[in-house]
């Protein structure tokens, strides 16, 4: 076994590897670009090292540097984590030729799996079922339009080097596949280093089904079972479960047969996942195998109880499998959720900033967290935007969801937009629930996901301005000790006047609707009153942001978090961002309006698309943006004409920067 390894990635993925070389008395070394410097996996490794600026182009991604650092420090093998390094096969040469194990499968092995396209042939031969498309090296773009006319529409474009979701469009007819393909390649070009696609058909309603296989060098093979990976937003998995919903003995034999003799037809070692798509009758065809330990690996621990890295580890080394295909059991259920940075109501666009404040509920056997930040911590525009992975398991798929949205509920992020609410929306929808799965649930099923109209609750308003005036007294008591006569009446925040009461406003913003809480002054609490219905309450705060309130003798919890004028309200395991205004502050607000439209985000123009002087209809596409490797249109907010761009393309843009002058129509 190895007594030191390096680890060829970051986030969550560093950490994961770390927690099991630790265990297993292993030294780790990390690297780290310049933006990452205080990242949690730098801090939590045995020793790390800079190999960059902020750009993974720039330092992940650059063998030289990371082998540079392996033998700096002396580490016997590279494990490439489960990003796009481990499916590189020049990289893995490049270690081979220092000397330096990898931890991953053979050059050979990659080699016919990197390439969709290859791999499709070879699985043809194999005779595993194919879905029907064109894989060919011809990427002439006006042959690729025609043979998408012979499979018929709609199709799917793919980046034939790609992974992660990235690189692929769906078109729905013909007068959209030029744009749709431009757009593909320079995706599958920026994330991959290569344009090439592949066109196939577009299955209407499939499930997204893998299966976990592992090999060793003395020739053993068995699979994991299998993962169903068929909720996803962009074509990037966003829930998984295994065992997948549904599946008979039957067809889970047949699957894992057929991903075990993909992995034996290239001589596999290590971690590879098999990738199938499957129709609603149980028919399934062979998508793409990936060499890599995927990144919902966790489920697959969960049911059987393995460490997939440790047997990575041991592989690696020369050790043989630790269990036959007989000895590997299945139990329970597990379903992991990809937390996310990111703002579902705004087509799921990422969101930056720091954590101000980040609490996932507690670990146990039936809950895990897989995590790349801290609180305090900042998700950066650099790289991909997952907060953590929540993992949980029991006995069977309904206690598995009610876990699930347990541990939903108590999660708690601030300081960016995140998807918490909507996971667990999702996890409710009755789709998801009953397991009417396909790849196209979140989009089938928005009515339900993405609820409009939807009021705010009283409470919510009641908690958010008990949780303020709380928050006064804490102050004025933290002012009386400091103070030379601490028992001043002056001090007191109880409202007393003398033959009078008193009463003031507190002003709350939700969206659009503002809400008033009239508070007035009660006997060891406050009367709070909403539109004329009043409600008796009083609470303690416990700690920095947690609450133990009282409304109208009923408790609860509840935590508010206050960033700025926003305050954060969770309450019933649900999340509110309200802002507390101050009528005086924003007195002089909403004179006058800005000229341009702003950059949802930091990024980098990549295409202009309309012409200045243009006149143009609402949601028309005006550039391209690029962001966390992700292509991102901003398009005609309302009819009108474009005046002039204010970036070119290639330029860097801050979030909140006017990208264009737009005149509307008057």
């Amino acid at each position: 076994m190895f007594s030191k390894i390096l680890i060829a990635n970051r986030g969550e993925i560093a950490c994961r590897v770390i927690k099991t070389a630790r265990r297993l008395g292993i030294r780790t070394v990390a690297v780290y670009s310049a933006a990452d410097a205080a990242a949690r996996h730098v801090r939590l490794a045995d020793e790390a090292v800079l190999i960059g600026p902020a750009a993974a182009r720039e330092s992940y991604l650059v063998a030289e540097r990371i082998l540079d650092a392996a033998k700096k420090t002396g580490a016997q093998a590279v494990h490439p984590g489960y990003g796009f390094l481990s499916e590189n096969e020049a990289f893995a040469e490049a270690c081979a030729a220092a000397g330096i194990a990898f931890i991953g499968p053979p050059v050979a092995a990659i080699s016919a799996m990197g390439s969709k396209s290859a791999a499709k042939a070879l699985m043809e031969k194999a005779g595993v079922p194919l879905v029907p498309g064109y894989h060919g090296e011809n990427q002439d773009a006006a042959f690729l339009e025609q043979e998408a006319t012979r499979i018929g529409y709609p199709v799917l474009i793919k980046a034939s080097a790609g992974g992660g979701g990235k690189g692929m469009r769906i078109v729905e007819r013909a007068a959209d596949f030029a744009a749709a393909l431009a757009s593909c390649q320079r995706e599958a070009a920026s994330s991959f280093g290569d344009d090439r696609v592949l066109v196939e058909k577009y299955l209407v309603r499939p499930r997204h089904i893998e299966i976990q296989v592992f090999g060793d060098t003395q020739g053993n093979c068995v699979h994991l079972f299998e993962r169903d990976c068929s909720v996803q937003r962009r074509h990037q998995k966003v829930l998984e479960e295994a065992p997948a919903p549904g599946m008979t003995p039957e067809r889970r034999a047949a699957m894992g047969r057929a991903a075990v003799d993909a992995a034996k037809a290239v001589g596999y070692v290590g971690a590879g996942t098999v990738e199938f798509i499957a129709e609603q009758d149980g028919k399934f065809y062979f998508m793409e195998m990936n060499t890599r330990l995927q990144v919902e690996h966790p489920v697959t621990e969960m049911i059987t109880g393995l460490d997939l890295v440790e047997w990575q580890l041991r592989v690696a080394a020369g050790e043989p499998l630790p269990l036959e295909q007989e000895q590997v059991s299945l139990r329970g259920h597990a379903l992991e959720a990809r937390v996310y940075a990111e703002d579902p109501g705004k087509g799921f666009l990422p969101s930056t900033g720091r954590l101000i404040h980040l609490a996932p509920p507690a670990e146990s056997l039936n809950v895990r967290i897989d995590s790349g930040v801290e609180e305090g911590d900042e998700i950066t525009p650099h790289y991909d935007p997952m907060i953590a992975k929540l993992i949980v398991w029991d006995v069977d798929r309904d206690r598995a969801l009610a876990r699930m949205l347990q541990s939903l509920a108590q999660y708690r992020v601030v300081g960016v937009a995140s998807n918490v609410d909507f996971l667990s929306r999702l996890v409710a929808c009755p789709a998801f629930a009953n397991a009417d799965l396909d790849t196209g649930l979140i989009e089938r099923e928005r009515a339900f996901l993405f609820p409009e109209g939807v009021e705010t609750p009283r409470e919510v308003f009641l908690v958010a301005a008990l949780a303020e005036l709380l928050r006064e007294e804490e102050i004025a008591q933290a002012a009386a000790v400091r103070d030379s006569d601490p028992h001043s009446p002056w001090h007191l925040r109880d409202g007393w006047r003398l033959n009078a009461s008193y009463h003031r406003p507190l002003l709350f913003r939700h969206g659009e609707a503002e809400k008033s809480v009239q508070v007035g002054y009660a006997n060891g609490g406050y009367a709070l009153t909403i539109d004329s219905v009043e409600t008796r309450a009083r609470g303690e705060r416990l700690g920095h942001s947690m609450l133990r309130i009282e409304l109208d003798g009923i408790r609860l919890p509840a935590t508010v978090i206050a960033a700025g004028e926003k305050r954060h309200v969770f309450l019933h395991g649900r999340a509110w961002q309200l802002a507390c205004v101050d009528p005086l502050y924003h007195a002089g607000e909403g004179e006058g309006a800005g000229g341009g439209l702003a950059a949802p985000m930091p990024g980098k123009v990549i295409a202009l698309i309309a012409q200045p002087g243009a006149e143009l209809e609402q949601g028309a596409p005006l550039l391209i943006l690029e962001a966390m490797k992700m292509e991102h249109t901003i398009a005609a907010p309302a009819k009108g004409r474009l005046k002039a761009f204010r970036f070119g393309v290639g330029d860097s843009v801050a979030e909140g920067a006017e990208l264009v002058d737009f005149e509307p129509a008057k």
